[in-house]
């Protein structure tokens, strides 16, 4: 008897592991960098990503410094879209923008009247790099993982930058993730 009501008692319990929720699927190489791309371009997680960092801010407020010796947000834009560009190019085999070795340069090309095409330009290439990284074969990415992903915390520290030199100025709405 106590058999038979073991296996009553097992029967009635399959159906509740039959409804357990399935594993998800394994991250990759390439799901861990896009999502630390995106992170950092245009989807909100730990930190801001950029679009929100650049959001509604003018030509003006873009070109404001502290006068302390720090970057003006459109210089750290312009500082991202050098190397973002230059990494990406040489990802793709193509040509790279000249560069005398002098990173300070990367920071003061910024020309307030190209305010708005930066901002399109910054969007543009970290969506390059994202679709770079989504059309790439897992060798690629085996000997690129570690400047990928230091692409990421590079542009996370620089947006991080930016929304610390927007509370400065008082352009920043704490609504959009910093307060």
């Amino acid at each position: 008897m106590r058999h038979i009501l073991l296996l009553i008692f097992l029967a009635a319990c399959l159906p509740l592991f039959a409804q357990a929720p399935k594993a998800t699927e394994q991250p990759t190489l390439k799901s861990i960098l896009l999502e630390q791309l995106r992170s950092t371009h245009n989807k909100a997680e730990w930190f801001v990503p950029a679009n929100t960092a650049v959001a509604g801010l003018t030509a003006e407020q873009a070109n404001w410094t502290d006068a302390k010796g720090n970057h003006s947000v459109g210089q750290l834009v312009s500082h991202l879209i050098f190397w973002d560009r230059r990494s990406l190019d040489k990802f793709e085999g193509k040509p790279q923008a000249k560069y005398n070795g002098n990173n300070d340069a990367t920071f003061t090309s910024f020309d307030p009247k190209q305010w708005n095409a930066d901002v399109k330009e910054l969007d543009q290439v970290m969506t390059e790099w994202e679709t770079a990284v989504q059309s790439a074969d897992e060798s690629k990415l085996q000997k690129w993982y570690s400047t990928i992903a230091h692409i990421g915390t590079h542009n996370a520290y620089h947006i991080g930058e930016i929304v610390y030199v927007r509370k400065e100025q008082g352009s920043w709405n704490p609504a959009n993730g910093v307060k």
